[in-house]
């Protein structure tokens, strides 16, 4: 009897356990699934936005800048009614607004000067917009003290410093994404995917593979994860391409991902018009010569070794600078990146939440996908503006010496110099001369000019 009994109370444990695993495994695949076709579907959108222009790149920043921050300034809001904080939710979206203001107002005074210094209405706003953003933001700081409680000081000023993490953090680092893009939509699209791929991949080679815990606050990373991410991002950035100049082959079927963004204007090229997009873009001028492929030549021990495994003479490589940059983003978006996802675990936990929201089906809120991408995009940035960019004049920087550092009397005689130059290379007629200096001005002009002879 107790022998059958002993036998009959294993079957039953037995039966009770498999189910239990069965259901972990395929919840565990349903996730995996419902993450997959999730990703394909932002993919697909990205690119269906990067398509459409500039305009709406920028655009969808900012909407993501604005869901990050509702979901962030969401996790305080609960303790913000239990301690009766009056106005704390429409503080919080006045600070976002003028916060937003300032930072893509800047953007656009400096990028379009050539448009906003000769307009009549936006000329005022962008000499004083530095002086208008700092008064909003005084009336904010005014309103906030005036609405300070007796014995809420604490959590009020704490409210006051999470709100303006939250601004640091998200706002200002989105809007270094969006000086990413005007700069050229390929420091948009390659810190973006790279930050992508990692995520990806770590996900991957963490399902499969992982084993060994890489960090307590995101139990779910394992070292297996992160270092296989790291390698797998390195080969999209570099090998994941067309190596038709390695072998010396005209007809390879291979595509470097960078090589493949360098092919068109629209990626590569600063923007000068936000109407632009993929099917009106028009070629420019001057390139940055990081994207100018050059032969490299190749140590007399590598060279022999790919004749051996090839079978063909290769001596040199024929590499652009911009793939050896796309490595360094690499090691970046693997190595440093991830941390920024290890900081929003930590918020998590502080919060006692599992995810930010669940804005996105399998991957949580938009800040869950998007933490890692801030500090990314930050570091795109700074490395495109040190190592990268080169610093030449613009019609836009010129524009603005002309108007606020040269008095009008200079302005008329630059300006008669220039259609001097231009009648006599037989650009312009010559009528256009005789409307130029002095007896050109308007009647309510001529007085001003008469103060300053």
């Amino acid at each position: 009897m107790a022998s059958q009994t002993l036998t009959e109370l294993t079957e039953e444990k037995s039966s009770a356990v498999v189910p239990t695993i069965d259901a972990g495994q395929n919840k565990k695949w349903q996730t995996f699934w419902l993450r997959t076709v999730t990703t394909f579907m932002m993919i697909g959108g990205f690119f269906a936005v990067l398509a459409s222009g500039h305009v709406w790149v920028v655009l969808m920043v900012m909407a993501m800048q604005t869901m990050i921050y509702k979901e962030v300034i969401h996790i305080a809001e609960p303790t913000a009614k239990e301690r009766q904080l009056l106005w704390f939710k429409t503080m919080s979206w006045y600070f976002l607004v003028i916060t937003t203001y300032f930072l893509y107002g800047e953007t656009i005074i400096d990028y379009f000067q050539h448009i906003v210094l000769v307009d009549a209405f936006l000329l005022p706003l962008a000499t004083h917009h530095r002086f208008i953003s700092f008064m909003l933001y005084v009336t904010g700081f005014v309103l906030f003290v005036l609405n300070l409680k007796k014995g809420l000081y604490k959590q009020q000023l704490a409210q006051f410093g999470w709100m303006h993490m939250a601004l640091l953090l998200i706002v200002c680092q989105s809007h270094y994404i969006v000086k990413n893009t005007l700069e050229g939509l390929i420091w948009f699209v390659l810190p973006s995917s790279l930050v992508i791929c990692n995520d990806v991949f770590a996900y991957i080679c963490g399902t499969f593979w992982g084993k060994t815990p890489l960090i307590h606050l995101s139990p779910k990373k394992t070292v297996e994860g992160f270092l296989g991410a790291w390698l797998c991002t390195l080969m999209f950035a570099f090998l994941v391409g067309r190596l038709s100049p390695l072998l010396h082959l005209t007809n390879s079927l291979l595509f470097q991902w960078v090589s493949l963004l360098m092919q068109w204007d629209y990626m590569i090229c600063p923007v000068k018009d936000l109407a632009t997009s993929s099917w009106n873009y028009s070629h420019c001028e001057s390139k940055n010569p990081v994207f100018v492929t050059a032969p490299w030549q190749l140590p007399t021990t590598l060279s022999s070794l790919l004749n051996h495994m090839t079978g063909c003479d290769v001596t040199q490589i024929w590499l652009a600078p911009i793939q050896f940059h796309a490595v360094i983003m690499a090691c970046f978006a693997s190595l440093i990146a991830p941390f920024g996802g290890f900081f929003a675990s930590a918020v998590k936990r502080a919060f006692k939440i599992k995810d930010f929201g669940d804005s996105i089906p399998g991957h949580g809120g938009m800040t869950d996908r998007m933490d890692c991408q801030l500090m990314m995009g930050l570091f795109a940035y700074m490395y495109l503006h040190s190592f990268i960019k080169i610093h030449d004049l613009s019609t836009g920087s010129i524009l603005n010496v002309i108007i606020h550092r040269i008095p009008l009397q200079g302005q008329l005689e630059l300006l008669e110099h220039l259609l001097t130059y231009f009648v006599n290379q037989e650009i312009l007629h010559p009528l256009v001369l005789e409307q130029c200096g002095v007896s050109a001005l308007t009647d309510t002009a001529k007085p001003f000019f008469d103060t300053t002879q």
